[in-house]
């Protein structure tokens, strides 16, 4: 039987026939194919439907009972809503009656107080200036009677009476009233004097309640500034122990006292502020003072560092201390500070380049002294038009003196030690600088320090190193094999410039970005790398001269002239002068690549495989080849290529194969050398360069191939 609860939601209509289906026998799957009975479904789903509709009918007939039951219930609660509604108006209606009653009273009560004020105001007045007049009295007759007056327990009370006597005696003619004038003037400093001492007391004992009542009575009294001073100096007085710590006890001390000003004085930002100004310009200035006067004629380095850590913790203290409220100058704190600080500050870029040039200079000669070397004047090419105009004519004679010896030791005189030592010390003096230096002057300070940098760094140690190297390096028509340390000067001066560059962009920069001297500081970094580009480029173009110099003087010494015109075959792979020269420029190229870095590599390695190739191209040209000895060629051909290849530039590998190829003609049969010449590999070559090894071989005259030419 069908019931209400089967279709509650969430209700699926696909899954309830499917579970009827499979419920019913002979509607499911379970009996397989045969299993299946469709008549027995159809009357299943039938008797289903029927059950539905009767469902149906009974819930209709529920939900039409429960209409009914909630329209009776409606109604009900709309009547009781109305009577409720109809009750609010009747109280709002005497809620309004009560107020405009209230009113009413509370304007008689007003107009009843102002009568009663205006009547009873004289009468305190009258009776207070007859008490006034009695107290006057006491002093005109000079003998104090009342216990107000006498009472030393009662002082805030005679406070009060003394002073409103004090400003009346100060109306009255002196010639008459000076006796009681004085009285009273007397009268006046003993009592401020009691509760100044009273406050001080209080003060010890921790009764702040006891202290904002003295703070008010005084405020009334000229002297209130002492009891100020009197508070402030009773906080100072023990507050400091540790001199090395004063600004954590200053802070600690600003924190534990704000709280009291607050609740005592009436106007606790001026309290706060001169007692920030005492602390600062007594207790902190005395320290500052002492701390820098005992390093700043003896020892610079210790002061600039000492100027650096006191500032700069100043600084930090009153960045801290700008929590307090100070009254309405922004800038208190800061002129308190430049107050302490100025003339140190004024002076301080002239210390520090000072400092500078002598640690520059000591940590210079130190590394020159452990190299037992005394630096000389060295002959330089004036300005870098001229390097470039010197160069271009295909001859240089860069930093060249006569009188100068070569430096066949190998050394370099350059040191990353030293350059991290100055790079470091400037790193601290800018750090100090960025500090230390007014937004005004920062820029400026800051490139006095580039320059300082620029002058012992790049132009006396990298500079000097370069000219220095450049006047060792062998010519090329050297006598033994030259040492071309000027490759370690390469790499050294990369390294160290690295260094430089690094300081440049990453310090220096930021001090600059915002000034007009940052493009002056930029086109000088830049004019001085293309000045030791320039330099470094001459330098590697001697030695790159000086390598194929000594490969040249290997070639007249080693290289036999029958090793090419023999009719024996050959005995080795390659003749002993090719041995030896693919050895060294084996060595050379290893050089290459360990001392030089990034494009540098691949541009000076080129140049190098191309003059290689210019040597051996002119070598060949000096020999005449018989059939042996062209074969002999060619195997020491393969050995150059092979040198050649791994120099791993495609330029050189194709000269090489150009050369090879160029050699073959030396042993082609002379039926195919047309055949040959007008083939791919040399189809590209000028005729000349054909003609020319052609030439060389020793059987030129005798087979006529002067013929291939003649056209």
């Amino acid at each position: 039987m069908a019931s209400a609860e089967l279709f509650e939601d969430p209700f699926d209509p696909t899954e309830y026939v499917e579970r009827l289906a499979w419920r019913t026998p002979g509607g499911g799957t379970k009996g397989g194919a045969q299993g299946f009975n469709p008549r027995l479904l159809y009357d299943e789903f039938v008797a289903h439907i029927n059950e539905l509709k009767i469902l149906d009918a009974r819930i209709q007939q529920k939900a039409e009972k429960l209409d009914v039951a909630l329209e009776k219930e409606s109604r009900l609660h709309k009547d009781r809503l109305m009577e409720l509604q109809k009750k609010n108006q009747e109280a709002f209606g005497q809620f309004q009656a009560l107020d405009d009653r209230i009113n009413y009273v509370a304007t008689k009560v007003v107009h009843l107080g102002d009568q009663l004020e205006g009547v009873n105001t004289p009468r305190a007045h009258a009776a207070e200036a007859h008490q006034l007049m009695q107290y006057f009295d006491e002093f005109l007759t000079g003998k104090l009677t009342s216990e107000v007056l006498t009472n030393q327990y009662r002082v805030r009370e005679a406070a009060e009476i003394v002073h409103k006597l004090h400003l009346i005696a100060q109306e009255l003619p002196y010639d008459r009233f000076s006796e009681v004038k004085g009285r009273i003037v007397s009268k006046y400093h003993q009592i401020e004097e009691e509760l100044i001492d009273e406050f001080k007391e209080a003060h010890r004992n921790g009764e702040v309640k006891k202290m904002q009542e003295l703070a008010s009575t005084l405020s009334l009294f000229t002297g209130y500034q002492h009891c100020i001073d009197a508070f402030i100096d009773e906080n100072i007085k023990n507050a400091f122990y540790n001199k090395n710590d004063i600004f954590n006890e200053i802070l600690d001390l600003c924190t534990k006292v704000s709280k009291i000003i607050a609740e005592v004085f009436s106007s606790p930002e001026q309290v706060m502020g001169k007692l920030l100004s005492k602390i600062y310009q007594s207790k902190l200035k005395d320290q500052v003072e002492k701390k820098l006067s005992e390093s700043r004629t003896t020892d610079p380095e210790k002061y600039l560092q000492n100027l650096y850590t006191l500032y700069s913790k100043t600084v930090e203290l009153s960045q801290k201390l700008s929590q307090f409220k100070l009254g309405s100058d922004s800038n208190f704190i800061t002129k308190l500070t430049n107050g302490i600080f100025k003339s140190y500050l004024d002076s301080y870029i002239d210390v520090e380049i000072k400092f500078l040039k002598d640690k520059a200079m000591m940590i210079s000669q130190r590394f020159y002294d452990s190299k037992d070397h005394v630096k000389k004047p060295v002959a330089a090419v004036s300005s870098l038009k001229a390097v470039i105009a010197d160069k271009s004519r295909g001859h240089i004679t860069f930093g060249m003196s006569s009188n100068v010896p070569e430096n066949t030791s190998g050394e370099t005189y350059l040191s990353q030690e030293l350059a991290i030592n100055l790079l470091q010390e400037t790193k601290m003096a800018f750090a100090r600088c960025r500090v230390l230096s007014s937004s005004s002057v920062l820029s400026n300070n800051s490139v006095q320090i580039f320059n300082l940098l620029v002058e012992y760094l790049c132009d006396q140690h990298i500079g000097y190193a370069i000219e220095l190297c450049l006047q060792g390096i062998p010519t090329a028509e050297c006598k033994a094999e030259p040492n071309l340390y000027f490759f370690d000067v390469s790499q050294q001066t990369n390294i160290i410039f690295h260094l430089f560059e690094k300081q440049f962009s990453d310090t220096l920069l930021p001090l600059i970005s915002s000034s007009s001297r940052y493009g002056e500081c930029i086109q000088r970094k830049k004019q001085i790398r293309e000045q030791m580009e320039v330099k470094l480029d001459s330098g590697i173009d001697r030695c790159l001269q000086a390598a194929i110099g000594w490969m040249k003087t290997i070639f007249k010494t080693e290289q036999k002239k029958n090793d090419y015109s023999t009719d024996k075959p050959p005995e080795r792979q390659c003749t002993q002068a090719c041995n030896t020269v693919c050895a060294y420029f084996n060595r050379i190229m290893d050089y290459i690549r360990k001392s030089l870095d990034g494009n540098n590599v691949e541009a000076v390695l080129a140049e190098y495989g191309k003059r290689f190739h210019r040597l051996l191209f002119e070598h060949f040209q000096l020999f005449r080849f018989s059939f042996m000895g062209g074969m002999m060629a060619i195997c020491d051909i393969n050995e150059y290529r092979k040198c050649a290849e791994k120099l791993c530039v495609p330029f050189v590998t194709n000269l090489f194969e150009s050369l090879h190829s160029l050699c073959n003609l030396l042993v082609v049969a002379p039926e195919n050398l047309r055949q040959v010449c007008t083939g791919e590999q040399l189809s590209n070559l000028d005729r000349t360069v054909l003609h020319s090894f052609i030439q060389l071989r020793s059987d030129y005259r005798s087979a006529k191939l002067d013929k291939l030419f003649a056209n």
